[in-house]
C-alpha cells in the first residue's frame, strides 16, 4: 500500500542542520495496521508530516522515495515526492488522510465543526449540500459525540479536548481515505470512546483495506491494533517487528527499557525505570549507536561506530552491536507473559486506605455547581443554562492524590478549573472550594493571587497553554516573578535551570519557542512551569497525555519524589488508568456533570459498585500480545 524506501528530511535551525529523518525504510501492506512508536522528539510526527507533504517551511526531503499503490480504481502507483503541488491536493485527504496530533491546532477556530467536515466531504468526494451535512451528521454520530445535528453548529472552542479530537477524526474519515496516518489519534479521548474509535478504525480496515500508519506512545494500543511495530530513536528505525514478537521477544535495549517504564498497581510505591537522559539533539553528528549514552548494556564499540541490522527471526530486525540471541531481561519476559488485569493487579492496595480518614483535607469540595450561559440570536442573549457540574463533593488530603476519571465531556475539567478560579468570568458557580481553611470561591484582588502561591494547573492543552511569543526561560520565570517576587534573578535563573533538567528538558531549549519544541516536549514545559512556585495542591489535567511510555516515567517519577519531599498534593484529572492505578490514592468517577463513584484506589479497581465504573474498567486497553 505504501512503500518508503531511505527518506532523509533535514530543517534547517539556528543550531544547524537537523537531520530529523535519517534513511529511514518502511513498507505497509493493504489494510496492515503499523505502529511507529519511540519518544517524543525521535521523528515520529515529522515523518507523517513528510508523507503528507506539509513540512514546515525550514523543512526539506533531501532523499529517498515514498510510493502509494494504486487505488480500487487502478489509477496509480504515485510518487508521493514527485507530485507538482496541485496534484499533491488531490491526493490529501482522498488517499491519505491525516489525524492531527493537537486537534486544538488542526481545526479552524473561526468555523462551525459541521462546516470544516463538510468541506472535506464536497472536496473529496462527490457528495454536495445536503447530502454532504447529513454525511458529516453520520459521522460525528460514529466517533461518539452526543447530539451530532446540534454539535454541528459549535465552533471549536465549546468542545473539551477530547470531543475536538473526535470531530477531527471525524473529518478526516469523512473522505473515505484509502490510507490513513495517525498521529497520537487516541491521546485526548478517554477509555471508553477510545476503544469506540479503535474498533471503527479496525471495521474501516476490514470493509474497505484500510491501510493505518499509527503513531502513539500508547503501547497497549499497539499491542491490540497493530500486526507489526518499528520503533524509532533519534531519526532512525532501530527495530522493526511482528506486534506478537515485539512485546514478547524486544531485543533492543531501548525496547526492554520502554516495556518495563509502563506503570500499573505493582509497581506502586516503587520508582519507575525511567529511562536516563533525553533524546540527543539531531542537529550532531553520529559515529556510534545513538541510544548508547542511555544504554545500561552499551559495549565499547557503541560509541565508536553505526550498529549493523541484525535479523532476529523472521521479519523481526535490529540495529543493534549487542547479539540479538541473548537471553532477555527477567522484567521484560514476565511482565508480558501473563498480563495481569487492572481489577486483579488491584488487590495490591493503596498506601493510605487504611489512614486517609484521619487526615485533615488541604483541599474540601463541598456542593460544586458550574453552569455556562446559553446564548443564541443576533444579540447573544441569554437564553438558558448548562449545568455542566452539579452538587460535586470530594476531599484531597496533603500529600494525597485523588484521581478524577471519566469521559470526555463529563465535567472533569470544569471541575478542576472551577477549583483553581479561571471560570469566574464566564460561568455561575456555586459551592465551596475550601483549601486549608480558605473558600478560593470567594476570593478576591490580593488574596486570590496570594492563594494562588499554593494552588497551581497543568492544562491538558500544552500548546494553547503556553505563550507562543515567549522563550521557555521567559515561561518559567514569569510565575517566579508574579508569586514570588522576593527571589532575586540568579536564584531564578538556578531554579528554571533545576526544572528543566527534572522533567527531561536540555538546557539549550531554554532558549527556544515552544512552536518549536514536540507536543510531548510542550508538555514537560507546562509542568515545570506549575512547578516552578512550589504549589501545595496541583491541578494535573491530563498531564502525561501527550508524553511517550518513558518521559511518562519520569514526570511520574518526578511528581511521586515532589509529593514525597514536600507534601504536595494533587487533583489528577485522566482517562489513563495505569496512571490511576499507579499514582492514586483515591478515585472519583464522573458522569454528566456528578461524581457516580469513589473510595481507595484498591477498592473502586478491584470491586466497582456502578455499571459505569465497570464499563469503564472493562474498556481499558490491555498489553497483550496474539
Amino acid at each position: 500500500m505504501l512503500n518508503i524506501e531511505a527518506l532523509e528530511v533535514e530543517l534547517d535551525a539556528d543550531a544547524g542542520i537537523v537531520r530529523a529523518i535519517d534513511g529511514l525504510n518502511l513498507c505497509i501492506e493493504r489494510g496492515e495496521t503499523f505502529a511507529l512508536v519511540g519518544e517524543s522528539g525521535c521523528g515520529k510526527s515529522m515523518t507523517a508530516l513528510a508523507l503528507m507533504r506539509l513540512l514546515p517551511e525550514n523543512g526539506v526531503v533531501t532523499a529517498g522515495q515514498v510510493t502509494l499503490d494504486a487505488d480500487a480504481a487502478g489509477s496509480g502507483p504515485i510518487d508521493v515526492l514527485g507530485l507538482p503541488e496541485r496534484a499533491m491536493r488531490a491526493v490529501r485527504g482522498r488517499r491519505i488522510g491525516m489525524i492531527f496530533q493537537e486537534p486544538g491546532t488542526s481545526l479552524n477556530p473561526v468555523m462551525r465543526v459541521g462546516d470544516q467536515i463538510v468541506e472535506a466531504i464536497e472536496t473529496h468526494t462527490p457528495l454536495r449540500g445536503a447530502a454532504a451535512r447529513a454525511k458529516a451528521v453520520q459521522w460525528l454520530q460514529r466517533v461518539g459525540i452526543p447530539e451530532p445535528e446540534r454539535r454541528m453548529n459549535d465552533y471549536p472552542f465549546r468542545m473539551s479536548g477530547g470531543q475536538k479530537q473526535r470531530v477531527m477524526i471525524a473529518m478526516t474519515l469523512a473522505a473515505e481515505p484509502d490510507f490513513l496516518v495517525a498521529d497520537e489519534p487516541t491521546t485526548a479521548l478517554d477509555v471508553s470512546i477510545q476503544a469506540q474509535i479503535l474498533d471503527l478504525l479496525r471495521q474501516l480496515q476490514r470493509e474497505e483495506g484500510l491501510g493505518l500508519l499509527l503513531i502513539t506512545h500508547d503501547l497497549a494500543v499497539v499491542s491490540g491494533m497493530a500486526q507489526r511495530v518499528a520503533l524509532m530513536y533519534a531519526g532512525q528505525i532501530i527495530e522493526v517487528a511482528t506486534a506478537a514478537d515485539f512485546f514478547t521477544r524486544p531485543r533492543h535495549p531501548y525496547a526492554q527499557a520502554l516495556l518495563r517504564a509502563l506503570p500499573d498497581m505493582h509497581r506502586r510505591g516503587q520508582p519507575l525505570e525511567a529511562i536516563a537522559g533525553t533524546v540527543p539533539p539531531l542537529w550532531q553528528r553520529f559515529d556510534g549507536c545513538r541510544f548508547a549514552p542511555r544504554c545500561s548494556q552499551a559495549l565499547p564499540e557503541c560509541a565508536a561506530a553505526l550498529p549493523p541490522v541484525q535479523g532476529a527471526g523472521p521479519g523481526h530486525q535490529v540495529r543493534c552491536w549487542l547479539p540479538v540471541d541473548r537471553a532477555l531481561p527477567a522484567p521484560v519476559s514476565s511482565l508480558l507473559a501473563t498480563p495481569p488485569s487492572l481489577a486483579a493487579a488491584s488487590q495490591a492496595g493503596s498506601q493510605r486506605q487504611g489512614a486517609e480518614s484521619a487526615v485533615q483535607a488541604l483541599l474540601d469540595v463541598r456542593g460544586l455547581h458550574v453552569s455556562f450561559p446559553i446564548r443564541s440570536g443576533l444579540l447573544q442573549r441569554v437564553t438558558g443554562q448548562f449545568r455542566a457540574v452539579r452538587d460535586v463533593s470530594f476531599q484531597v488530603a496533603a500529600g494525597e492524590t485523588l484521581a478524577l476519571v471519566g469521559e470526555s465531556g463529563c465535567g472533569k475539567t470544569t471541575t478542576g478549573k472551577a477549583v483553581v478560579q479561571l471560570l469566574r468570568r464566564v460561568a455561575q458557580i456555586e459551592g465551596q472550594a475550601m483549601l486549608d481553611g480558605q473558600d478560593l470561591l470567594t476570593l478576591q484582588g490580593s488574596a486570590l493571587h496570594a492563594a494562588r502561591r499554593q494552588v497551581q494547573i497543568i492544562f491538558q492543552d500544552p500548546f494553547a497553554s503556553l505563550n507562543p511569543r515567549m522563550r521557555v526561560a521567559e515561561l518559567l520565570q514569569e510565575g517566579l516573578a508574579a508569586l514570588q517576587p522576593d527571589l532575586d534573578g540568579a536564584e531564578r535563573t538556578r531554579r528554571i535551570h533545576a526544572l528543566a533538567d527534572q522533567v527531561g528538558l536540555r538546557r539549550d531549549a531554554l532558549a527556544r519557542f515552544p512552536h518549536e519544541f514536540s507536543g510531548g516536549q510542550r508538555q514537560r514545559i507546562a509542568i515545570a512551569r506549575a512547578l516552578a512556585v512550589q504549589p501545595r495542591l496541583i491541578v494535573c489535567d491530563e498531564p502525561t497525555s501527550a508524553l511517550d511510555v518513558s518521559v511518562q516515567a519520569q514526570i511520574l517519577n518526578l511528581l511521586r519524589e515532589l509529593q514525597r519531599e514536600l507534601g504536595v498534593s494533587y487533583l489528577f484529572i485522566t482517562h489513563n488508568m495505569g496512571v490511576v492505578a499507579y499514582i492514586a490514592d483515591r478515585i472519583a468517577v464522573m458522569r454528566n456533570g456528578r461524581i457516580e463513584e469513589q473510595g481507595p484506589c484498591s477498592e473502586v479497581l478491584a470491586n466497582p459498585q456502578q455499571d459505569y465504573t465497570r464499563q469503564l474498567l472493562a474498556a481499558v486497553p490491555q498489553l497483550v500480545h496474539r
